[in-house]
């Protein structure tokens, strides 16, 4: 009967080897190269008067203060409380500071419906200077999104929002206060990233058992083979350094959910200091996340990160100009 057991256990072992060596095997050969390449349209934005002109480079100088990139999917409806918002703060901002420049960028993702038209409202309103539109020809993710945008901004601080308005724009003190209170930062490079971790305790209280599961399962990959020290790598709240932007989103090959795990791990490869701030958040209905089947690709995609990394089928990358 030993036998038999030694005998079931070393094939098990063996089946489990062999199951690690073929999945290292698919993550290196399905490994797709960071796309930075550009459609001929998504290289302009559109005027108020209706012309066009083309985008700047995240490689050229600063000329703005604030860049707030707002990826945007099918949002519409939720869109413009978010944009009034922002444009609300900034202006605030400017009012109190002459000095403060700032611009707002958002990104539709190929939607389907009038989240282009809805934001071209503010470009109107407020003027091409101050509100940019980017529509991408087809959809790639929030993370390819976020990156265009980024990629297109004039600002020396950079922020990424959410559409959907779930983290107030008022916020945006406490991440800056956050980021200047790192120090040093090696070339001027330095993230902070607004946190919803304070309010887990709450949010597992109202979710079920399998939700829960789901989320603790997903914070375990995270700190298992990415990202370590960052309790919350998912809220769509997070401000840049033009320098830290560049270096990261140079290296980001992840277009879906999981981008921004990769582009926290980048950072810390770079040994780019972060800092993780607590800020207000509220859920707000019409997530395009599919609960089961969304966590299950995040889950594959943090896997696949570390793998390619370590097998080489993905390198950390000199900021290089887009096409």
């Amino acid at each position: 009967k030993m036998d038999l057991f030694c005998e079931i256990v070393q094939a098990l072992v063996a089946l489990a080897a062999l199951a690690f060596i073929v999945v290292i095997v698919v993550a290196h050969v399905t490994a797709g190269m960071a796309n930075l390449t550009r459609h001929e349209k998504e290289k302009y934005f559109p005027t108020a008067t209706g012309g066009k002109e083309l985008f700047p480079s995240l490689h050229d100088p600063h000329s703005r203060e604030l860049s707030v990139v707002i990826p945007a999917y099918n949002e519409e409806l939720r869109s413009e409380p978010v944009l009034k918002e922002a444009s609300h703060i900034v202006s605030l901002i400017q009012k109190q500071d002459p000095s403060f420049t700032y611009e707002v960028i958002v990104v539709d993702d190929g939607s389907k419906d009038k989240t282009t038209e809805v934001a071209l409202q503010y470009t109107r309103k407020y003027s091409a200077d101050k509100v940019r539109v980017l529509t991408l020809v087809k959809n790639r993710g929030k993370g390819g999104a976020v990156r265009m945008g980024t990629m297109s901004s004039r600002g020396k601080l950079i922020l990424m929002a959410d559409a959907d308005g779930a983290t107030k724009f008022s916020d945006i003190v406490k991440v800056e206060a956050g980021l200047n209170d790192l120090n040093p930062k090696p070339e001027n490079m330095a993230i902070s990233c607004g946190s919803r971790a304070h309010l887990e305790e709450e949010s597992v209280a109202q979710r079920s058992l399998f939700r829960t599961f789901l989320m603790k399962g997903f914070h375990f990959l995270v700190w298992f083979f990415c990202v370590r020290g960052i309790r919350d790598t998912q809220c769509g709240f997070k401000l840049f350094t033009r320098e830290a932007a560049l270096r990261t989103f140079s290296s980001l090959h992840v277009e879906r959910w999981a981008f921004d795990v990769e582009l926290l791990y980048i950072a810390q490869c770079f040994k780019i200091p972060i800092a993780e701030v607590a800020v207000n958040w509220t859920e707000i209905e019409g997530s395009k996340l599919v609960p089961f089947w969304s966590w299950l690709q995040m889950g594959r995609d943090l896997v696949f990160i570390r793998l390619r990394y370590i097998t080489g089928a993905w390198k950390l990358q000199s900021p290089r100009k887009t096409d």
